[in-house]
């Protein structure tokens, strides 16, 4: 596969997460815990096909560490990314979330060869002025809303230490997400017994938004995404991981979930714009390099 190829397949995993708001929101009253049960149990279906293609016995040689490092990852963030947007369904709790782009260009300077740099830290503050933005213009002052931007805040950080910590996993197979998937699943459904009253949607509109959630957002964009982090262009896949937010933004004010606001729209300008920065210097380093 040329690399070419793996960063379009990794990009398509961004334009499914830029749904992932708007069908979370969708899909209530669904507590968090069942939600991510029921999502990665479809994800994880949708990985024995992917795997299938290959055969199970590429799954044998991958050390348990790494499965238990993928299921952290996916169960943590989708945990406080689902309870995020139960606090606190707002397109401001989505532009939160979604600074892991930034954190993916600054945690990237940890790597071997990587380096941190001026433009790194002003892209850094100016996409932080962006969140800023979002907490200072909030209206309803509750202590729900602040607890779901806490949690968004969260949630960028953990998938974006995920994110980088796959890059040095480069030797293990994207079908290995199968299996992180299934054990999150499993996971989940624990947690979910233990910790939480069962509540199924309350509609087919409800229904189908689950559906697509397994389907998509947090089901083959999984795969996609590994494929572009160990095989594509990491840069380039950071500049376009950038238009999420807007598009994610963009599909909840269309939905009229969220109103247009000046305040949304600065948030989403600064928080895109500064990542946006910090991606282009590390291009200009590769390109260097």
């Amino acid at each position: 596969m040329t690399q070419t190829r793996a960063t379009l397949i990794g990009f398509s995993a961004v334009l499914m997460w830029s749904l992932l708001a708007l069908f979370t929101i969708g899909s209530a009253p669904v507590p968090p815990l069942q939600l991510n049960a029921i999502c990665f149990g479809i994800g994880g279906l949708i990985g024995l096909v992917w795997t299938a293609r290959k055969g199970f016995a590429v799954l044998r040689g991958v050390s348990w560490k790494v499965y238990a490092f993928g299921t952290i990852g996916l169960f943590g963030y989708h945990f406080l990314y689902f309870t995020a947007f139960r606090l606190s369904p707002t397109a401001e709790t989505g532009l939160i979330a979604y600074l892991w782009p930034l954190f993916i260009v600054l945690l990237s300077g940890l790597l071997p060869g990587e380096q941190l740099r001026a433009p790194h830290v002003i892209g850094a503050l100016i996409a932080f002025a962006g969140a800023a933005v979002i907490v200072l213009g909030r209206e309803d002052g509750g202590a729900g809303s602040v607890l779901g931007l806490a949690l968004a805040f969260a949630c960028a950080v953990t998938w974006a230490g995920y994110s980088v910590l796959s890059r040095r996993l480069g030797a293990v197979p994207t079908e290995s997400v199968t299996v992180f998937c299934l054990a999150t699943a499993a996971l989940s459904v624990i947690s979910h017994l233990a910790l939480e009253p069962t509540v199924w949607p309350e509609n087919a509109l409800g229904w189908a938004a689950v559906l697509a959630l397994g389907l998509g957002p947090v089901g083959a964009a999984f795969f996609t995404w590994d494929i572009g982090m160990k095989r594509g262009d990491i840069q380039l896949l950071g500049v376009a991981s950038y238009a999420a937010p807007l598009l994610s933004t963009f599909a909840l004010v269309a939905a009229g979930i969220t109103q247009p606001t000046w305040a949304i729209a600065l948030a989403a300008v600064l928080i895109t714009g500064g990542a946006a920065l910090a991606a282009r210097a590390s291009a200009r380093s590769a390109r260097k390099a």
